[in-house]
C-alpha cells in the first residue's frame, strides 16, 4: 500500500478521535491508544496501529477465567457472530482481546468512529457476564473480605445476586 494511504487513514484516525474528544496517546508515527470511559468496565483501552496494508484494532477484554472455562470462552464465541468489525479471541495464556483488521482503503473518520464504539459497546456490554461466567467463586470471594473488612462494595453491586444466590443454595439444597 503506498504511503499515501497509510497517511490517509493516519489522518482519519486523528480526525475520528478528535471528533469523538476522547483521550488518546501517540506512542509512535501510525500507533493510537484511545481511552474509552465505560460503565461496567469502567475504561476500555483500544489499540490502533496503521499497518502497511491495514489498521489493526486491539483491545484488552479480561484476563483468563479462573473457571469455568468451556462456558465462558463458548459464551464469548457465541458473541461473534453478531458482532461487526472485531471479534472475541484469546492469547496463548487464555487472556482474552477483542480484536479486529481494516484494509487501509476502509479506513475513514466514520468508520474509525464506528469501530471504536464497537469496541466500546462490545467490551463494556459483555464484562459483568463475562466475570459472572469465569470469576463467580472470586467475586464471592471478594465480597465477603470486603464485607469482614468493612470496605466498600460499591463496584461489586453488579454481582449482589451472585453472594445471595450462594447464600440460598444450601437451603433451596436441603
Amino acid at each position: 500500500m503506498s504511503d499515501s494511504a497509510h497517511a490517509d487513514a493516519t489522518a482519519a484516525i486523528e480526525a475520528a478521535v478528535a471528533e469523538a474528544g476522547v483521550e488518546v496517546e501517540r506512542p509512535r508515527p501510525g500507533a493510537f491508544l484511545v481511552t474509552l470511559p465505560g460503565r461496567r468496565k469502567l475504561k476500555t483501552l483500544v489499540w490502533l496501529e496503521v499497518g502497511g496494508h491495514s489498521l489493526l484494532v486491539t483491545t484488552f477484554f479480561c484476563r483468563r477465567p479462573d473457571e469455568n472455562h468451556a462456558d465462558f470462552y463458548r459464551w464469548l464465541m457465541q458473541r461473534n457472530q453478531s458482532m461487526y468489525g472485531l471479534a472475541f479471541c484469546a492469547d496463548e495464556v487464555g487472556d482474552v482481546y477483542l480484536t479486529g483488521r481494516l484494509p487501509l482503503g476502509g479506513v475513514t473518520p466514520e468508520e474509525v468512529d464506528r469501530l471504536l464504539g464497537c469496541a466500546l459497546s462490545y467490551s463494556d456490554d459483555n464484562f459483568n457476564a463475562a466475570l459472572e461466567r469465569g470469576f463467580a467463586s472470586s467475586i464471592r470471594r471478594e465480597w465477603a473480605w470486603r464485607e469482614r473488612s468493612g470496605h466498600s462494595l460499591r463496584n461489586l453491586e453488579a454481582f449482589r445476586h451472585l453472594v445471595e444466590d450462594a447464600d440460598r443454595a444450601p437451603a433451596d439444597s436441603a
